[in-house]
């Protein structure tokens, strides 16, 4: 406007410090880094023993956080695996309700029996992993 004099350098200088960190901790909060420590990032690409089939009862679903998969049992001889790395910033997801995935980092949910998406951020459902049964246990990926 004419005849108001610019802010003044300080001002300017002193509003943008204030700005930057608060820019800084949205930037961290959804980046697909973590402070977990490193944790695994993947779900299993070989086969991989989870263990005993019977530990997955019909109409269940169990969580194997160390492995990142998820599988659920829908019959005798059927059962259903997916990766639990989140489709949104691909953090491990680590708790399970029934049959509800919940990721910790932004609140994505999926469900167990199907990788389909219940709730954003994510927009993509869970990668379906392979699964069977040898020998009395569940073989994954």
């Amino acid at each position: 406007m004419p005849g108001t004099p610019p802010p003044a350098r300080r001002t300017v200088l002193r509003a943008a410090a204030a700005v930057v960190p608060v820019a800084g901790l949205g930037i961290t909060a959804c980046s697909s880094g973590g402070s977990d420590g490193g944790s695994n990032r993947s779900a299993p690409t070989a086969p991989t023993d989870l263990g005993a089939s019977d530990e997955v009862k019909v109409g269940a679903s169990k969580l194997y956080t160390d492995e990142n998969v998820v599988v659920s049992r829908i019959s005798d001889d059927e059962y259903k695996a997916f990766s639990t790395i989140c489709t949104h910033a691909k953090c491990p997801i680590n708790k399970l309700e029934g049959h509800k995935l919940i990721c910790p980092c932004h609140g994505s949910q999926f469900d167990a029996t199907n990788g389909k998406v219940l709730h954003d951020p994510a927009v993509t459902p869970l990668a379906e992993l392979p699964v069977k049964v040898e020998d009395g246990k569940i073989v994954a990926g």
